[in-house]
């Protein structure tokens, strides 16, 4: 693959996952669009999408073991938590939670397999933590956004958790079709939490199935084609820029400010993770 098209995958694989907050909270504020709407919207015509394109791809064995059910609930659990979360956070500001979340759940699940951590290492956990910390620190006034921290918390340990289940996995493309067919199937009862129908305005459907559709569906397969032609370090770097992009789209877009605290939060956390992966080596792939 040449270099600038190698650039340009990755770009926009990045693109796409910084566009699922901008999305989802577009939906949510501007169209007043409910959480489980968005969900099982998203889910729906991603899982449409990735057929079609796992149906076209030649690249992929076909899969040697069955494909766990545990992957499609992890993935439930994130989805659902990212679109209540949002309810209450800032495009930005729910990135980067997010973001952090999987980093720690990726990184805690290593240490449980046994893989050490060095002082370096450690240093840049405890700095991220003390920025993680600053960032969430006000939630704890705001009933509102306490509630969807902890949500979006919970979304990142799912979505660390999938990952993890799925790193090696020699059809990720195929395996991503059938979990986000499973997880569609198991997060039904998302129906009676559906505030009203008449809410699904054309604008708000329009961006519920692009996030399915396009940032999820089309943005895990640019992913995944770029990925085996990256450094290990270099793709897991890369994904630093995914919280400071869905900032800036959630400006341009919902007209969020970006804040003071949001922008030292996010300096201290994305520098202390890019520490400790340059001293790692081993990819951490988010949403």
């Amino acid at each position: 693959m040449q270099i600038p098209q190698k650039l340009t995958l990755t770009f926009l694989a990045l693109l796409a996952f910084a566009g699922n907050s901008v999305l989802c909270r577009w939906a949510l504020v501007e169209y007043q669009m409910d959480p489980a709407s968005f969900t099982l919207l998203r889910l729906a015509s991603g899982a449409a999408v990735l057929i079609v394109l796992a149906g076209r791809g030649r690249a992929e064995p076909p899969r040697s073991q069955p494909t766990s059910w545990w992957g499609a609930l992890w993935l439930l659990v994130y989805a659902a938590g990212f679109g209540y979360a949002y309810v209450g956070l800032a495009t930005g500001i729910g990135a980067l939670i997010l973001f952090t979340a999987v980093q720690f759940t990726m990184l805690g699940l290593s240490a449980l397999r046994g893989e050490r951590h060095n002082l370096t290492q450690i240093v840049g956990i405890c700095c991220a933590l003390g920025g993680f910390g600053y960032l969430v620190l006000p939630q704890f006034s705001q009933p509102l956004s306490l509630a969807s921290s902890v949500l979006m918390i919970s979304a990142g340990i799912a979505w660390g958790a999938y990952s993890t289940l799925g790193r090696g996995a020699l059809t990720p493309l195929k395996d991503t079709k059938v979990h986000f067919g499973r997880a569609l199937i198991l997060g039904l009862p998302l129906v009676f939490l559906i505030d009203s129908w008449q809410q699904w305005s054309v604008a708000a459907t329009v961006l519920a199935l692009s996030s399915g559709a396009i940032t999820s569906a089309v943005g895990y397969a640019i992913w995944f084609k770029v990925l085996p032609q990256l450094r290990v370090t270099t793709a897991a770097v890369a994904q630093l820029s995914v919280p400071i992009i869905a900032a800036l789209g959630g400006n341009l877009f919902v007209g969020e400010a970006i804040s003071q605290r949001f922008t030292i939060a996010s300096g201290i956390i994305l520098i202390s993770i890019f520490v400790v992966i340059k001293n790692r080596g081993n990819i951490t792939p988010t949403k």
